[in-house]
């Protein structure tokens, strides 16, 4: 493995030290696989992620569902699809932030919808 890998520019590598960084963050979203799980969620955000022990800079980035914080975190992009899916946030919206992308840009660019006109 390149020994500069923590280098690559605008790149959150999942490593051991992210798992670790970002274990209570991927238990919390692992968790919203279960139905009242996901109901409790979508009852009481604030709650449901007090649960977990996430700290303040967790809790804001789900809440502001920042994806690209979520995996800067630590978060599992795998684990980070099932916060997506409660709200339900497309996936194309998700890949559109992780590329810093508009989601019409990212729609038009990088998967080949054509534009009217």
């Amino acid at each position: 493995m390149p020994e500069n890998t923590a280098t690559i520019p605008d790149t959150p590598l999942f490593d051991r030290a992210g798992s670790i960084r970002g274990y209570q963050l991927n238990k919390m979203a692992m968790a919203l696989g279960q139905p009242a799980n996901r109901d409790a969620f979508k009852a009481d955000e604030d709650a449901y992620l007090a649960r977990f022990g996430l700290d303040d800079e967790e809790k804001a980035a789900v809440k502001r569902r920042d994806w690209h914080e979520m995996v800067r975190l630590g978060g599992n992009l795998f684990f980070i699809l099932k916060i997506a899916a409660v709200d339900p946030t497309p996936i194309t919206q998700i890949g559109a932030a992780q590329a810093g992308m508009s989601h019409e840009d990212f729609l038009y660019e990088r998967l080949g919808k054509k534009r009217n006109g």
